[in-house]
């Protein structure tokens, strides 16, 4: 139903887009060849002539900035969700969304530029490319919301629709399709299991009859689906009049909340034939998870071998300064509590595990973990580690192995972990990472459940736009030292 037409309608506008990104880039040529008669620019490379065949040797010189600029601009948008609840999605977010792919795309296309050192790139074409890319982008989204609703305002695209249930959850099915008019969905009427709730009005339609009146209910109406939000207990009785929908070809659903989840969402899939129910807290699509897993490969390499000069360095300090190896090693959990040695240059004294004990009384943290900031294990080296975070560098190497991520939860010991609260344990949902909103947030000076809370958020809200944006902040705040002790 709604799902079939929005997926149609992604690969739609998809379709649409490209055309219109690919005429921004013809509307750029020529608006560029323009201002430099009238404002005395200078010429552009491989622009010949002002018509159709001076484009064509434009476009084949500068191929790799069309056929690199039309799917970074489809791809970043579908990160973003712009393909998703198009129905629903108003002007505003249209907007956000356009001018925070025109950034990340731009970057995107300076570095092909530096990459394959094209010189000749005219970078006032580039300009003029993003900003008519987002004129154009903008006026189709405007057109296509206005479209859309007068259609259906027209009474064109309708699909009628018969509601089977008038409880707590089907009123609330019921209002949401009556604050979205421009999906296109026409509540013809209603059903009742109850005799007395016959010609009721709720939620201001009509009760129609009951489920054994189904099959006459739709003789009488123009019915294209009946959906059934009704309870868990009722599911043996709609059998009859699910098969009775079959045979007159007519759809229909049944409401997949059967359980009041706050957390998880859930999704209907397939195993091997056996159809399946998911209920899941962690919402990210496979895409998503593969680009975060070639990001963290890609991003620690090269961060490995950028700083492996530094790393030598700071190894023969350690070795020379103090007593002990030069890498710390340590027990921590991962995802869903999977056990993993993390690696950390160490910067406490050796048996610092065991001094631990007489200290905890000083601990500055609540909570299972232990914090101090004048901790007298640390080596005098390894207070300037920490401060710079330095002394967290070799864990490059646990998210190039997988058993961490570039951005994610902090990865506890296990014996915090067992002194978690069943709330608190959710956080191990997600594969630990090097920083996230906590190490951003000014880390030792937060409170353990706040901390907590935080990666919660994390979890809930999970983007590709997040992880970006909490690495910018991480960068800037290991650069200050900001919370770190």
């Amino acid at each position: 139903m709604v799902r079939e037409k929005e997926a149609f309608l992604r690969s739609l506008i998809k379709f649409v887009d490209t055309g219109v990104i690919l005429l921004a880039f013809v509307l750029a040529y020529f608006l560029r060849l323009y201002l430099s008669t009238i404002s005395g620019l200078s010429g552009m490379a491989f622009a010949h002539s002002n018509d159709i065949y001076g484009l064509a040797y434009f476009a084949k010189k500068n191929w790799i900035l069309w056929a690199s600029y039309v799917p970074a601009w489809i791809i970043v948008m579908s990160m973003q969700n712009a393909y998703h609840d198009i129905r629903t999605k108003r002007f505003l977010n249209y907007v956000l969304i356009i001018f925070k792919t025109s950034l990340i795309t731009t970057l995107l296309l300076g570095s092909l530029i530096f990459i394959f050192q094209m010189k000749q790139t005219s970078r006032v074409f580039i300009v003029i490319y993003t900003l008519m890319t987002i004129v154009l982008l903008l006026l189709e989204r405007y057109a296509l919301i206005k479209i859309l609703d007068k259609i259906h305002t027209l009474g064109y695209n309708q699909v009628n629709l018969l509601i089977v249930g008038t409880g707590k959850r089907a009123r609330q099915f019921i209002r949401t399709v009556k604050e979205h008019s421009n999906w296109g969905l026409n509540i013809v009427g209603l059903i009742d299991d109850d005799h007395g709730m016959f010609g009721k009005e709720i939620e201001g339609y009509r009760v129609l009859g009951r489920i054994q009146d189904i099959p006459f209910i739709i003789h009488r109406k123009v019915i294209d689906r009946v959906i059934f939000v009704v309870p868990r207990l009722w599911l043996n009785r709609i059998d009859e009049a699910i098969l009775a929908c079959e045979r007159e070809g007519i759809a229909t659903s049944i409401s997949m909340d059967l359980y009041n989840l706050r957390i998880a969402k859930v999704r209907q899939t397939d195993f091997s034939g056996f159809p399946l129910l998911e209920f899941e807290t962690f919402n990210a699509r496979e895409w998503q998870l593969f680009i975060k897993r070639i990001l963290d490969i890609v991003i620690s390499l090269s961060l490995l071998i950028l700083l492996f000069p530094l790393m030598i360095v700071v190894a023969l300090v350690i070795k020379f300064t103090s007593k002990g190896p030069v890498l710390f090693k340590q027990k921590r959990c991962g995802l869903n509590g999977r056990q993993f040695t993390l690696y950390k240059f160490r910067s406490m004294v050796v048996g610092a595990e065991m001094k631990k004990r007489a200290l905890e009384q000083k601990n500055e943290m609540d909570g299972p973990v232990f914090k101090m900031k004048r901790d007298p294990r640390i080596t005098t080296i390894g207070r300037f580690l920490r401060k710079t975070s330095i002394d967290e560098l070799p864990q490059l190497i646990n998210v190039l192995k997988g058993d961490m991520s570039l951005v994610g939860p902090r990865p506890p010991l296990p014996v915090e972990v067992e002194m978690y609260q069943l709330w608190q344990r959710r956080r191990l949902s997600l594969k630990p990472g090097l920083t996230c909103i906590w190490q951003v947030s000014g880390r030792n000076n937060i409170k353990f459940e706040r901390w907590i809370e935080m990666d919660l958020e994390y979890i809930d809200n999970w983007s590709l736009w997040l992880d970006f944006k909490i690495l910018v902040k991480t960068f800037f705040v290991v650069i200050t030292g900001y919370g770190a002790s």
